[in-house]
């Protein structure tokens, strides 16, 4: 069972446990299509080679999701995300290792703030930043 977290016992710096995803093109494409978006450099390498990158690379939809994924499922069950902050950097592409690494940035009564990188080979792929509603 996954712990749920209270605010009250996380401190600003505490970081979160590290998470290394390999990217597959079944988890590029898969991810366009179930946000719906065909834009083809998220499916097509070819398309994405016609635009000068050497392979398809992931939408923001689905690092979004990713990123989502990583805070929640450590923060837990009842957590509430109320506001995501997110900047792209570079792509994320199949073969890449998109590594989320995420600690708390501020703490106030039940809410916390949590800033997540994900790096891969090519730099930084994604900063964001996670204001969580905790139980009291």
């Amino acid at each position: 069972m996954t712990k749920t977290f209270k605010a009250s016992e996380l401190t600003v710096g505490q970081e979160l446990p590290p998470l290394d995803l390999k990217t597959t093109a079944t988890l590029v494409a898969g991810g366009a299509m179930a946000s719906r978006d065909y834009t083809p450099v998220h499916h097509d390498r070819d398309a994405a080679v016609a635009q000068g990158l050497p392979d398809m690379f992931m939408n923001i939809l689905t690092t979004q999701g990713l990123c989502s994924r990583y805070v929640t499922d450590w923060a837990g069950i009842d957590a509430i995300v109320t506001r995501v902050r997110t900047k792209l950097g570079g792509p994320n592409m199949p073969g890449d290792v998109l590594k989320l690494r995420g600690k708390v940035v501020a703490r106030a009564d039940r809410s916390v703030d949590v800033e997540v990188s994900g790096n891969n080979a090519w730099g930084n792929h994604v900063t964001a930043t996670f204001t969580l509603t905790l139980p009291a």
